[in-house]
């Protein structure tokens, strides 16, 4: 399977003209996973954790929206085998993978999949990120790599820039994006296409107006997730989704 990373959208994602269009495109031409593995923005937590491998409720992980966006279900089959699998790749000695036994599914990774799957028949698990460092979760990323030849399709989930003072500079979808956030996403662009991971990894030292793109760095880290995990098919790698989003760029990128 493929490696993605992709920007996830706030539950309002579902009302957008364009973008669950585009997410379903997408999903149409990656074939059928035997699972998904999700690495959210909304997750940090160490040990690494898996979500609940039983029925378990979604994780509504957002304040101040209509009723309607907290009502959304998403009842995919859990997949213990999996959480096996990534206990297996993952636990060092004295630090296991743990299980969050009832902890279900974040925005993160469910407002996307329904667009992408919403038949909610692909068994889906959630990884939590320890750490927010770019060389560790890309170390991550790659002993979770031998996941794709079992059929699992790894996803980090987060947002190519995040700064949600954009939204009152673009208080529309199209809105024109603020100069950092273009400025920003136009030099991850060209990053990627020259496979410089170097100055991605170091991509607060940099990149232009890094600390206005992300304030906080966690929607930036679940990139570093999949380029670890696709490393080895770093020259197939291709933007899939772009353009902007009330000024944050949706920059979503494709490895293999």
């Amino acid at each position: 399977m493929p490696v993605l990373y992709l920007s996830h959208g706030a539950p309002t994602l579902a009302d957008d003209t364009l973008w669950p269009g585009q997410l379903m495109g997408w999903s149409s031409i990656l074939g059928r996973p035997r699972a998904i593995l999700v690495v959210s923005a909304h997750w940090e937590e160490a040990p690494i954790t898996v979500s609940a491998t039983r029925p378990a409720p979604l994780v509504y992980d957002f304040w101040g929206f209509p009723q309607r966006y907290y009502q959304v279900t998403y009842q995919a089959p859990t997949a213990p085998w999996l959480a096996q699998r990534v206990h297996e790749l993952l636990s060092e000695p004295g630090r296991p993978v743990r299980e969050a036994g009832e902890r279900g599914l974040d925005h993160g990774a469910y407002v996307p999949l329904v667009e992408m799957y919403p038949e909610a028949d692909i068994p889906v698990l959630q990884l939590s990120m320890p750490t927010l460092d770019p060389e560790l979760l890309m170390a991550m990323g790659r002993r979770l790599a031998p996941l794709r030849d079992e059929g699992v399709l790894i996803i980090g989930s987060g947002f190519f820039t995040h700064n949600l003072h954009a939204l009152a500079e673009a208080p529309q979808p199209d809105s024109p994006p603020p100069a950092w956030s273009s400025e920003f996403d136009q030099w991850g662009r060209e990053a990627l296409d020259h496979l410089d991971v170097d100055a991605l990894v170091d991509f607060q030292h940099r990149a232009p107006d890094g600390g206005l793109a992300h304030p906080r760095t966690e929607h930036f880290a679940p990139l570093f997730v999949t380029l670890g995990a696709g490393e080895a098919d770093l020259a197939t790698r291709r933007s899939v989704i772009e353009g902007f989003w009330h000024g944050l760029a949706k920059r979503s990128i494709q490895i293999g």
